[in-house]
C-alpha cells in the first residue's frame, strides 16, 4: 500500500495552494480518505475527510477555505486550500481508511506546507 502526497511548499497568507494523494494497493473507491497535519509542537489533527460516497466534513478551522475531493478513476484524492493562514502551516498527511470486520489504516509521509506572513 503506498499514499503519496504532492504538492506542498511556500505561499504568502492569503493564496492558494492545492495538494494530492495518489493510492495505490487498496480499495480506494471504498476507502473513506482524510488529510491530517501537524504543526511543529502539536498534534496531528483532521483537517478534511471524503467518504466512499464523496462526503465530505471539515475541521472549523478551515470551512470556507478548504475543498477536499476524490478521483476514483485515478485513486487520487485532492485538498485545495485557499486563503492559507500563517497558522495553516504544518505537514500535511494523506490517510486512508477501510472500514468493516478489520479496519485497517494508512498513511502517506506527508508533504510540508509553510505559510509566510
Amino acid at each position: 500500500v503506498q499514499l503519496v502526497e504532492s504538492g506542498g511548499g511556500l505561499v504568502q497568507a492569503g493564496e492558494s495552494l492545492g495538494l494530492s494523494c495518489a493510492a495505490s494497493g487498496i480499495r480506494f473507491d471504498v476507502a473513506f480518505m482524510s488529510w491530517y497535519r501537524q504543526a511543529p509542537g502539536k498534534e496531528r489533527e483532521v483537517v478534511a475527510t471524503i467518504a466512499s460516497a464523496a462526503n465530505t466534513d471539515y475541521t472549523d478551522s478551515v470551512k470556507g477555505r478548504f475543498t477536499i475531493s476524490r478521483d476514483n478513476t485515478k485513486n487520487t484524492v485532492f485538498l485545495q486550500m485557499n486563503s492559507l493562514k500563517p497558522e495553516d502551516t504544518a505537514t500535511y498527511y494523506c490517510n486512508a481508511e477501510i472500514r468493516g470486520p478489520i479496519r485497517r489504516v494508512y498513511w502517506g509521509k506527508g508533504t510540508l506546507v509553510t505559510v509566510s506572513k
